[in-house]
C-alpha cells in the first residue's frame, strides 16, 4: 500500500480481498500481523504506546457480519483469556455525513450482557487508510487496567484508567475520492494489540513489564546502573529505548537501512532518539549493540521466533551500532554549534530549530546545555522554536499527502494497471539482465510504478532502451492474463517466480501474462495487457545498495 510507509494496520496487505478478490484460504481468517505506527513516536514513554508492534486479528470477507463479529470479539476476550466481563466498557460510531449512529452495535453489546452506563458514543469511531477503500465504523472495547480498584459504574472514554484493548471495523463503506459509497461486500476487521492484551491478561498496567519487555528493561538496568521504577524521568526514558530499539532491529530485518528519506529516516529517527534518551541514563557509547542484542536473544526473547532476525543478526547489530556512533558525531558538532551561537549571543528560539533541524540537536538538550553553562535563553525561545517546528510539520505533511496519494487502498483501473505492467517488467529485465534479478520490493500509484529488484550495477541506456521495447511490444501484442490456483511447492517446481524471503501459503494464485510471465501474485490484473493504455518508459533508476536496484516507470500518453 504504497498511502504508507510501513504496514500500520492489519488491513492493509488485505485490501484486494476486502474489494472482493478471493482469499485461497476463504472468507475467515486470523492472523497475527506485525506493525510500525510512526504517529505514536511522541507517544511513546507510557504505558501502552509502541512504535512496532504485533496486532491480533479475526477478519470475514463477505461472511459473518456485526453481531457474530461482537460476539466473537467478547467470547474471545472473556471465555478464551479469561478477562472481567465486568471491567469491560465499550465505544461505537456516533453517526456522521457518511454514516449513522450505530445504534445496533449497542443492541448487540446490550443483549450480551452490557449495561447501558458502559457503552458510549464516539464521533471518531472511523476507521480507514489515507488513500481511500474500505472504510466503515467501529465498535471498541475497554478494560479497566488498575487492578487495585473497582471500575466506576460509568465508562469515562477519557480516563485513560480504561485501556482500548479490542476493536472491531465494520468495513461496510468504500471511500472513492470524497464519497464513502456501500461496499460490494460487508467485511468485518478486528484488531486486538498482543502487548496490551499480554499486560491486561498477567495483571500488569504497564505493557513495558510484561514478558515481552522485561529482558529488554533488565538489560538496560544492567548496563546503566539504574532501576526501571527510580523516577518518572527514568522510567520513561527506559521504555523509549526498549521501544525504539526493538523497532529498529525488527526494521533493519526487513531490509531497511538508516537514511534521509521514506523507511530509512523513520529507522534513523527511532535509533536517534533512543540514544538521545540512553544519554539521560548515562549509558555509554555502543550500547544500542547490547540492548539489541536482548530483543534478538533466543532464550528469552524474539530470536527463537522469527527466523530474519537469526539469519541477518550481525548485519542488523553493525547497521544499529553504526548509526550510534554516527548520530554521536552529528550531536558533537552540533554542540560545537551550540557554544558558537551562544558566543555569538544569538542563540534564539529560530536559530534552536536549525540547530535541531540540522544537528539533531534538541529542544531539551538545549536547555540542558544552556542550564549548565548558566546561559539565560530568551523569553520567548520555547514559542519561537514550537512555531517553527509546527511550520516545519505542516510542510511535511503536505509533502507526505502529496507523495502518497491514492495507490493500492483504492484499487483503480490504473494503479491496477500499472501493477500488471511491473510483471512485463520483470520479465523484462530478466531477459535482458539475465535470471539473477528477481523483484525485491515494489510500490504503485496512480502517476507511475516503482519496482525493486537485486541487481548489482546501473543499468546502462542501451539496457533501458531494450527493457522498454520488449514491455512495449508485450503490450502490442494482447496477451491474455490468467489465473490459476496451484500448489506453493508446484508453482515453485514448474519455475515461477516468487518473491524472494516472502512466506506464501500451502496454495497461490498464479497469474500468467500469455506465455512471456508467469508469476505468484495476489491480484488483482487487467484482463489483457492490450489495455496498458500508453507507452511504458522509465522515468529514473537508483541504488538501493546491498546488489539492488530500484527504477520509476510510467504509462505515456
Amino acid at each position: 500500500d504504497p498511502s504508507v510507509l510501513f504496514i500500520s494496520a492489519g488491513m492493509q496487505p488485505l485490501v484486494p480481498f476486502l474489494l472482493g478478490e478471493p482469499h485461497l484460504l476463504g472468507k475467515r481468517l486470523v492472523n497475527i500481523q506485525e506493525c510500525v505506527r510512526t504517529v505514536d513516536i511522541g507517544e511513546v514513554g507510557d504505558t501502552y504506546h509502541h512504535t512496532w508492534f504485533e496486532m491480533l486479528g479475526h477478519w470475514s470477507l463477505g461472511d459473518y457480519w456485526k453481531k457474530e463479529a461482537i460476539k466473537m470479539t467478547l467470547e474471545f476476550l472473556t471465555k478464551d483469556l479469561g478477562l472481567d466481563f465486568k471491567r469491560l466498557a465499550f465505544s461505537v460510531f456516533k453517526g456522521n455525513k457518511d454514516a449513522p449512529k450505530d445504534k445496533e452495535a449497542v443492541e448487540i453489546w446490550k443483549s450480551l450482557g452490557a449495561d447501558d452506563k458502559r457503552i458510549v458514543y464516539l464521533a471518531n469511531n472511523w476507521w480507514g487508510l489515507l488513500g481511500g477503500g474500505p472504510c466503515g465504523p467501529n465498535t471498541e472495547v475497554f478494560y479497566w487496567s488498575d487492578n487495585n480498584s473497582t471500575p466506576p459504574e460509568e465508562f469515562d472514554p477519557k480516563d485513560i484508567t480504561w485501556l482500548e484493548i479490542g476493536n472491531d471495523v465494520l468495513l461496510a463503506y468504500d471511500k472513492q475520492g470524497e464519497k464513502c459509497l456501500p461496499a460490494k461486500q460487508n467485511n468485518i476487521d478486528n484488531g486486538t494489540g498482543i502487548e496490551r492484551t499480554l499486560a491486561v491478561v498477567n495483571g500488569f498496567v504497564d505493557n513495558y513489564q510484561t514478558s515481552i519487555f522485561w529482558p529488554i528493561i533488565k538489560k538496560i538496568e544492567s548496563i546503566s546502573g539504574q532501576k526501571y521504577e527510580e523516577s518518572e524521568e527514568i522510567t520513561r526514558a527506559m521504555r523509549i529505548v526498549a521501544d525504539h530499539l526493538r523497532s529498529a532491529v525488527f526494521i533493519t530485518a526487513d531490509g531497511v537501512e538508516p537514511g534521509n528519506k521514506e523507511q530509512g529516516y523513520v529507522l534513523r529517527r527511532l535509533i536517534r532518539r533512543a540514544v538521545r534518551e540512553g544519554e539521560k541514563l548515562g549509558l555509554k557509547k555502543g550500547f544500542t549493540r547490547e540492548v539489541s542484542l536482548s530483543v534478538l536473544d533466543n532464550q528469552e526473547n524474539y530470536g527463537g521466533e522469527y527466523p530474519e532476525l537469526n539469519k541477518n543478526q550481525e548485519k542488523i547489530l553493525s547497521i544499529i551500532n553504526k548509526e550510534e556512533e554516527s548520530f554521536r558525531q552529528t550531536l558533537n558538532r552540533g554542540l560545537k554549534e551550540f557554544l558558537e551561537l551562544v558566543k555569538e549571543k544569538n542563540l534564539t528560539g529560530l536559530t534552536g530549530f536549525n540547530l535541531y533541524q540540522t544537528h539533531a540537536f534538541p529542544f531539551e538538550m538545549i536547555i540542558e546545555e544552556a542550564n549548565r553553562i548558566d546561559y539565560k535563553l530568551p523569553l520567548n525561545f520555547k514559542f519561537q522554536f514550537q512555531e517553527a517546528k509546527k511550520g516545519h510539520q505542516k510542510l511535511s505533511q503536505a509533502a507526505a499527502k502529496g507523495k502518497f496519494k491514492g495507490g493500492l487502498s483504492g484499487s483503480s483501473k490504473k494503479v491496477v494497471a500499472y501493477h500488471t505492467a511491473t510483471h512485463l517488467l520483470q520479465g523484462a529485465l530478466r531477459e535482458v539482465l539475465g535470471e539473477g534479478v528477481y523483484q525485491a520490493g515494489s510500490n504503485i500509484t496512480q502517476e507511475r510504478l516503482r519496482f525493486d529488484f537485486t541487481y548489482d550495477q546501473g543499468l546502462t541506456e542501451e539496457q533501458i532502451k531494450k527493457v522498454e521495447k520488449i514491455v512495449n511490444e508485450k503490450i502490442k501484442e494482447k496477451l491474455v492474463i490468467e489465473v490459476k490456483v496451484m500448489k506453493f511447492s508446484q508453482a515453485l517446481e514448474k519455475g515461477i517466480l516468487s518473491v524472494p524471503g516472502v512466506s506464501y501459503p500451502e496454495e497461490v494464485k498464479v497469474y500468467s501474462i500469455g506465455d512471456y510471465s508467469k508469476e505468484i501474485c495476489g491480484g488483482p490484473h487487467i484482463a489483457e495487457t492490450g489495455k496498458l493504455k500508453g507507452r511504458f518508459k522509465i522515468i529514473k533508476q537508483e541504488a538501493l545498495g546491498q546488489g539492488k536496484r530500484r527504477v520509476y516507470a510510467v504509462l505515456e500518453n
